[in-house]
């Protein structure tokens, strides 16, 4: 499931401390599902991802997808001044990329021709993935170390933190759409695996 992350409004001032328990060292884990497409062409391999690929919202489908699922591990703590500090915050990350994959086996040419273009898709995708990983980096730079002052509960401190998780997430949207939108106009590189696929047998 893809996360969405909401966007709230901060509340109280927030202040930035240089705390050693920032969490630095993590990993995604980052996994690969297909979908069945058909034929003998490349044309006929693409009509088939246009029948068959992922659904998007509006109806439309696409050539690959990928979405993420993102929980946190944090420790906030009390101070002795009344205030909380966010000390760490581990992130659990599965990035799913989903590609098409032939059925059947695939005439020498034509294999070689899809490999050219999966290998091009697969590392358009990957650039969505880093763009998510990039995301969780800035997660962990701007809330790590954040201390509210008068939240002995650390209440107010959960509430503050929305405003830059939500940031995040929009520049990661954005980030994306706008790449999406470099890769497939006319002459981008998705267009150029596309009619090199097609074109190619």
């Amino acid at each position: 499931m893809k996360m969405m992350l909401r966007l709230a409004r901060a509340l109280a001032p927030v202040f930035l401390l240089p705390l050693p328990a920032i969490a630095a060292d993590w990993t995604a884990v980052e996994k690969t599902e297909t979908y069945a497409v058909t034929g003998t062409t490349g044309m006929e391999l693409y009509a088939s991802i246009g029948a068959k690929g992922p659904l998007l919202s509006g109806g439309t489908r696409a050539i690959a997808y990928t979405t993420f699922d993102l929980k946190w591990s944090r420790d906030y703590r009390p101070q002795p001044d009344g205030s909380c500090s966010l000390v760490s915050g581990k992130p659990w990350l599965t990035i799913t990329y989903r590609l098409p994959k032939p059925s059947q086996k695939l005439s020498a040419p034509l294999a070689a021709n899809w490999k050219r273009f999966i290998t091009g898709m697969t590392a358009h995708e990957k650039v969505h993935g880093d763009h998510i990983k990039e995301m969780v980096d800035r997660i962990i730079a701007t809330t790590v170390g954040v201390n509210v002052p008068e939240d002995p509960g650390c209440r107010k401190i959960r509430q503050q933190l929305q405003t830059p998780l939500g940031e995040a997430s929009l520049e990661q949207r954005a980030r994306s759409n706008a790449f999406d939108r470099e890769e497939m106009s006319p002459g981008g590189n998705v267009h150029r695996l596309i009619l090199d696929l097609v074109n190619g047998g």
